[in-house]
Order: C-alpha cells, then structure tokens, then sequence
C-alpha cells in the first residue's frame, strides 16, 4: 500500500471525509515552509499594497488602513502543489473584493496578477480572486502570521494551490488578460485547480 493511501485509510479511521483531500495529495498537521529567495523583514510602518492596472484610480494602503478595514476569519483547507494538504486553517484578513473595490475596478478587467517580494508574480482570474474565502490575510489561527509563511501580509485563495496565494503580497495588477506569473513561466498550471490535479 502506498503512502498516499495510507494517509487517506487514516482519514476514513478519524472520521474525515477523504473526499476533502484532492487526487496526489497528502494531509499533513504541520505548515511546510517553501518560497522562493529570502524571507523579507519589514520595519513599523514599512508594509504597503498597491492596487493598480484597469482601476478607477490607483492606491497604496498600509497595514494599519488594511486593519481599520472589515474583516472576516474563515476556515478551509489548502493545498500545496508540492503535494501536502492542511485541514480547517482559520485565517484573518480582508476580502480582496473589498480592497479592490477601495481602487475602483474598472469593467474590462479580468484577471489579477499578484506582485510580491523580489519580483515574484503569480495570476489568477478576477472571479477567483474575489469569491468570500479569498483574502488579503494578516493573521494566522489567531495570530500575526510568521515572516516564513508570508507575513506580514499575503494573499490567501484556499480552493486553488497555494502558490497561487502569494506571499509578502505588494501589488495587485488589474489586466485584461491572462498572463504567466512567476512560476507559470517555468512551467506550472495557468490556473492550479487541486482537484483536477492542475500542477504543471
């Protein structure tokens, strides 16, 4: 028997739906650290998001403004294309709709380019990007999110592979195409469904 069964026979033994696991998945309790480049540190105050692109008009908020802001803690599950998966991760944050509305997205636009740290890029659809579980996430279980899983903050898009919800997020680019990011142009998915096994 495989591995990767076994951790779904150990699904079915605690009660959980192995449904919930996509196909080449693994649940794991720990919170695997992978990124590309350093991890950045930021001073009080030194965080900024820019939203730009096919907007009303461009803005750049802080930490502080994105707290002022309603907030929402869901949780869900995510999963990482390197083939782990972690069940009810509770996180807190602001919808992206909600942020994005603050620029004013203009009709044309459909889709997203996230921009981090040392130039990392990652697309998504507009539609997907905007759902009530995707947010511009602050807090992690309660607490500030650790530098190494994208703190202070990143982006989080639980029903697609967690590449897609980028770390140490900077920008949000409103286009009217689709455009390889960063790990689309080496070959990953253009869109990254888990379920269907979207990987490269």
């Amino acid at each position: 028997m495989s591995f990767f069964q076994r951790n779904r026979n150990e699904l079915k033994s605690k009660g959980i739906d192995p449904a919930r696991l996509p196909p080449g998945q693994y649940l794991t309790d720990r919170f695997p650290v992978l990124h590309v480049g350093d991890v950045p540190r930021y001073s009080p105050g030194e965080w900024s998001l820019t939203v730009f692109g096919l907007v009303d008009q461009k803005i750049t908020i802080t930490l502080d403004d994105l707290k002022q802001m309603s907030s929402v803690t869901p949780t869900f599950d995510i999963h990482c294309v390197t083939k782990w998966s972690k069940f009810d991760t509770t996180w807190t944050g602001v919808r992206v709709r909600d942020v994005l509305a603050l620029a004013g997205v203009q009709p044309g636009a459909t889709h997203v380019m996230e921009h981090a740290e040392y130039g990392y890029t990652t697309n998504i659809p507009l539609a997907d990007i905007t759902t009530d579980e995707a947010i511009v996430a602050f807090a992690y279980e309660g607490e500030d999110i650790e530098p190494v899983h994208g703190g202070p903050v990143r982006i989080v898009v639980p029903h697609l592979y967690f590449w897609k919800s980028a770390k140490w997020v900077r920008g949000l680019e409103l286009s009217d195409r689709d455009a390889p990011g960063f790990w689309e142009q080496n070959g990953y998915n253009m869109y990254g469904d888990p379920f269907l096994e979207q990987r490269h």
